[in-house]
């Protein structure tokens, strides 16, 4: 499956992990080879033996599956692939009612991956923000801003930006030998008015 859309709780809840996003992660990276826990375990830098719950959370929920086993040191050993390529999270996990809890933390869980990510990876010195301009062949972007804007600015902000990320969503991955490994995280979000206090006599 390229994309799945994710409009149940129990999803929601496996994703509210950054470990666990961190598997799907990996899994999906090296899809379609099936990874075992220990393989995970080394690609994320973990001990497995923290990494056998989150697999088996992941699987129940449908995320990952068992693609193959082998018989290791007289131990039948699984081997896991994800279910799909990318997720989205579906519309109505947002509406009012159970599921907003959830997804928050699906989101935050997010956030904390990209973070941990950014971070490892700018203190290796693998990641350079200079642009393009200044000679940098694989520039990258921080941006971070608070504006105000009428409903109508900010519906068309929203439909460029999903416009841009349809596109990178359809899009094949590159294979040649100068691709790099790019992390997108987008986060809009539109504050409404505190509630008006009722004025005291």
């Amino acid at each position: 499956m390229k994309e799945r859309e994710v409009t149940d709780v129990a999803t929601l809840k496996a994703l509210a992990d950054p470990l666990r996003l961190a598997v799907l992660g990996a899994l999906m990276k090296r899809d379609p080879e099936p990874m075992s826990v220990k393989e995970i375990a080394a690609d994320l830098d973990e001990a497995p033996t923290k990494l056998y719950r989150h697999v088996k959370q992941l699987e129940q929920t449908g995320l990952v599956f068992v693609a193959e086993t082998r018989l290791v040191s007289g131990i039948v050993e699984s081997r896991y692939r994800s279910a799909q390529q990318s997720l989205r999270l579906s519309p109505q996990v947002y509406a009012e009612g159970e599921q907003p809890p959830a997804a928050l933390g699906a989101m935050l869980a997010a956030m904390d991956l990209v973070r941990a990510d950014f971070q490892r990876n700018f203190l290796a010195g693998r990641i350079d923000l200079t642009p393009a301009s200044q000679g940098n062949l694989r520039p990258s972007k921080f941006a971070h801003t608070t504006t105000r804007l009428t409903p109508e600015r900010l519906r068309k902000l929203r439909a460029r930006l999903d416009e841009v990320l349809d596109e990178l969503f359809a899009e094949e991955e590159s294979t040649g030998p100068d691709t790099v490994e790019v992390t997108l995280f987008a986060l809009m979000y539109a504050v409404q008015p505190a509630p008006q206090q009722p004025a005291e006599d």
